[in-house]
């Protein structure tokens, strides 16, 4: 083993890896001490942002009860166990989902779950519809079910959406896999939902700034002050790996007028992720 100061990383990367061992040196710690190792390896580099927001989801996700996450009853598109052929279709289509409640006399009695594939098999063939023959049964859960443990249960049943009762029996809401996984991952769309332009850069409480690569120029000068020109690089990554003269790598760092830009994030290809401090010793612009 090589005990060599010069060996090292550098100091910012010992005080971490100290702090990381004595994290698991099996004294108590609490949630919030974890929370504040994870976001400090993120800011040294040693993991992505996205990396840091799943881990932080993951835990989160042990804190929160299904009625956090739940549709309430008044948004859940349910179906009506005598409707037609025509008006299922119509509602699927208008509503864009691909699981349904299907009820019977009132919406507290859920008789199953309709999935829109099943009504394949029906067309051309509507004479023969059942749609009692083709439903799923329908798992009901409890309010106060914490969300972890009902991503299990999905996972070993297989099931990908669940009715949520409250103390009377009634259905309280409705949650789904990707309800639950959201909390960790972050919004997944799918085909049907709106467009959102990705957040590129995130002010942290201390002041610096956490910049993707693909940034424009423009948008950097406008949320903190910078002049940069966008005459010849559109991108904060492109004046950035101009100004270093080669492809960064982790860890590495410019200072480029009154901002010192470290790289966060990068693979062998691109540089992804910067964190942005402003200089206090830079000249007044």
């Amino acid at each position: 083993m090589n005990d060599d100061p010069g060996s090292t990383s550098g100091p910012a990367h010992r005080t971490w890896w100290d702090r990381l061992g004595h994290l698991f040196s099996g004294e108590p710690r609490n949630r919030n001490e974890l929370l504040e190792e994870l976001r400090c390896a993120q800011t040294n580099g040693l993991m992505s942002v996205d990396t840091l927001t799943m881990v932080e989801g993951a835990i989160k996700v042990t804190e929160l009860s299904v009625d956090d996450v739940m549709v309430p009853r008044a948004q859940i598109v349910m179906l009506a166990v005598e409707s037609s052929l025509p008006d299922l279709l119509a509602a699927m289509v208008e509503s864009g989902h691909s699981r349904f409640p299907v009820h019977g006399e009132d919406k507290d009695e859920i008789l199953g779950i309709l999935l829109a594939k099943d009504l394949l098999k029906y067309f051309g063939a509507a004479e023969h519809f059942d749609i009692r023959a083709i439903l799923r049964p329908a798992v009901l859960i409890p309010e106060s079910m914490r969300l972890n443990v009902l991503l299990e249960e999905f996972r070993l049943t297989r099931n990908h959406m669940a009715l949520v009762v409250n103390e009377y029996g009634g259905v309280a809401g409705l949650v789904t896999i990707e309800d639950v996984l959201e909390e960790i991952v972050g919004e997944i769309d799918d085909e049907h939902d709106d467009e959102v332009e990705p957040e590129l850069m995130h002010q942290q409480p201390g002041g610096d700034w956490l910049v993707s690569a693909l940034t424009p120029i423009e948008d950097f000068n406008e949320h903190t002050g910078a002049a940069f020109s966008d005459e010849e690089y559109d991108t904060v990554g492109g004046v950035v790996t101009s100004e270093f003269g080669h492809l960064p790598e982790v860890g590495e760092q410019v200072a480029i007028g009154e901002y010192l830009f470290h790289v966060t994030a990068a693979d062998d290809r691109r540089v992804q992720q910067f964190r942005v401090t402003r200089r206090s010793d830079a000249p007044a612009g």
